[in-house]
């Protein structure tokens, strides 16, 4: 297994000094990691999904990676130039005020798109239908499930696996069906519902924190 640079190792070794529960799961943040930081180095995208919750969660990380989470992100003294090239003065209010994004799709939020797949087609595939739109070889499916075996996260892990879309799960203690499917999957160690919950957000609270690290 490949190693991490020290100050992106520090990230986890704080959390684990956190949660020490989580030392278990060490090697599935680092291998997860890895898969998320190749898809950025290749211009990927990483596409989120989960029930409740894990929902809730999709959109939290999403909110991470696309603006800043905790060190500035200005944009490039480029494109800056281009802004103000074409409108000194919204082009400087921006310049100063945009934010480069690692970028993530919370395939929870399009409803108008969601419900109507739902209504006229099938509802186990909602998710399966945005990672088919949506999709391209290289990119990342996180697909979170406290049970590891929600159906709708299933029908989207094939889609993924169909497009050579790398799938990481994020489940509790079982892993369930996910686990079997996932390139790897972070099995926090808990099998309450609202416990396994407790778990995840610091778990992908520093995969954010790492890849922030590595390409900011």
């Amino acid at each position: 297994m490949k190693e991490l640079e020290s100050r992106l190792n520090n990230h986890l070794l704080n959390l684990i000094s956190r949660y020490p529960v989580l030392e278990k799961c060490k090697k599935d943040i680092i291998e997860a990691y890895f898969i998320m930081e190749e898809c950025y180095c290749n211009d990927g995208k990483i596409l989120i999904a989960g029930n409740g919750g894990s929902a809730a969660d999709s959109e939290h990380i999403a909110g991470e990676l696309m603006k800043r989470f905790n060190k500035p992100r200005p944009v490039s003294s480029q494109f800056r130039e281009t802004l103000l090239a074409i409108d000194p003065e919204r082009g400087g209010s921006l310049a100063n005020n945009l934010e480069r994004s690692l970028m993530a799709i919370p395939l929870v939020a399009h409803e108008a798109l969601t419900t109507a797949y739902i209504n006229d087609v099938d509802g186990l595939g909602v998710f399966a239908q945005q990672l088919f739109g949506f999709g391209r070889k290289g990119d990342v499916f996180l697909g979170i499930s406290t049970s590891g075996n929600s159906k709708n996260i299933m029908y989207a892990t094939v889609v993924a696996r169909a497009l050579g879309i790398k799938v990481i799960g994020l489940t509790g203690e079982k892993g369930g069906n996910l686990a079997t499917v996932a390139d790897v999957a972070i099995k926090v160690p808990e099998r309450e519902t609202y416990m396994i919950q407790e778990l995840h957000l610091p778990v992908y609270h520093c995969l954010c924190l790492m890849l922030e690290d590595r390409f900011f």
